[in-house]
């Protein structure tokens, strides 16, 4: 039985599918047809077969993508993290004391392009730690073995790229008892039965989150409220309830003339019925 790596129960066969736009085609040659399963309790999705590839295999595949989506000269049609709206939702948090940039981390951070954004429109140090691209210029690159914990730890289009719970548990365990966790995900109400999908274009993209399994993932580590920002596409968890920041949250949409948060105890299921 292959088990959900969310809440453990049974995950059943979903779909399929094969890798035929290039360059992904190409990356997937010695890998062939994805196979994904579905939880029966909380609808996640993952790959079994990313899942069932060795280390080599898969650090291979990463490496392929990475070079691709990075590469200036390529003609990429990737979908990035709003990094710019990401920026300014932290300035914001932070200025109302919802988060602090005191203890920062951005893990799996890619090339730094938010802390570079962070850096130099707010003056904002943010460090970064990416398991598969190394420092980069100015910015102050932590070595996986010398990470600690943090008030405030920034994940950004890590959580689909999941193999196994520890992948999941790894990103929470460098947040301060008291910080907070801030995630960039696409998050469904329910997993579409679609091989041509959007989020399914990528390779790399492994376990598709809903609601529910988001809301079982935040009770399991901890946290008791969250914020969700439209404009960055992120959710940020915290370890309060949410009336020690419900006020503060107002004041911003007031001051913003615009519903840039939403918050809420639980999971902020923004984009139920998507």
């Amino acid at each position: 039985m292959f088990k959900c790596i969310i809440c453990g129960c049974e995950s059943n066969y979903y779909f399929s599918k094969t890798y035929s736009e290039s360059p992904f085609a190409e990356f997937m040659h010695n890998i062939g047809s994805v196979d994904y399963y579905k939880c029966v309790r909380c609808g996640f999705v993952l790959s079994k077969t990313h899942h069932d590839l060795d280390d080599g295999r898969w650090g291979s595949l990463n490496l392929q993508f990475h070079n691709w989506i990075e590469n200036p000269a390529s003609e990429r049609k990737g979908n990035q993290p709003p990094y710019a709206e990401q920026a300014m939702m932290i300035n914001l948090l932070s200025r109302k004391r919802i988060i602090s940039t005191s203890s920062m981390m951005d893990y799996a951070a890619g090339y730094g392009s938010l802390s570079h954004i962070l850096a130099r429109y707010y003056d904002i140090e943010l460090p970064i730690c990416d398991p598969y691209v190394k420092s980069q210029g100015s910015i102050r690159y932590v070595d996986m073995d010398q990470l600690g914990t943090y008030k405030t730890v920034i994940n950004s289009a890590m959580f689909e790229h999941v193999l196994r719970r520890d992948d999941l548990d790894w990103v929470n365990r460098l947040v301060d008892a008291d910080g907070c966790l801030i995630i960039h995900t696409v998050v469904c109400e329910n997993v579409p039965k679609d091989p041509n999908w959007f989020y399914l274009r990528f390779p790399v993209h492994t376990a598709f989150h809903t609601n529910l399994s988001m809301a079982i993932l935040m009770e399991q580590w901890g946290y008791r409220s969250s914020i969700y920002c439209p404009k960055s596409k992120c959710w940020v968890l915290l370890r309060q309830t949410v009336d020690s920041v419900q006020k503060l949250v107002s004041e911003l949409n007031q001051e913003l003339q615009s519903d840039w948060f939403y918050c809420k105890n639980g999971f902020v299921d923004y984009w139920k019925g998507f």
